[in-house]
């Protein structure tokens, strides 16, 4: 008799199975909209971490507060080094940027 298949019960692993396995681009989308999310998400927590309001950081920088509101969307994707570093610059820290190897396959988050 042949072994039944175990059933998933994970969502994610049911979700990442279904969408995303054995289609390339697909989970290339997914690598970047978790950096975008990761990149917003920074931008936020420094802003956060050093007690500013967006306008107040906004004003440190030279910029609106729409603009700060925007880089902390995980769907805006008008970031520029520059910017970054005003920002950082603003809140006593320095970008700094990595290159790491792309993963053959991306695993669920």
């Amino acid at each position: 008799m042949p072994k039944k298949k175990r059933a998933a019960t994970n969502a994610v692993e049911i979700l990442h199975r279904r969408y995303y396995r054995g289609r390339p681009n697909r989970l290339a989308q997914l690598e970047e909209a978790r950096a975008e999310d990761e990149l917003a998400r920074r931008v936020y927590e420094l802003r956060d971490q050093a007690g500013l309001t967006q306008a107040r950081l906004a004003k440190l920088v030279g910029t609106t507060a729409s603009v700060i509101s925007r880089l902390e969307d995980s769907d805006y994707d008008g970031h520029s080094l520059k910017m970054l570093k005003r920002i950082a610059a603003a809140v006593n820290q320095r970008v700094e940027i990595r290159f790491v190897p792309r993963k053959e396959t991306l695993q669920p988050a």
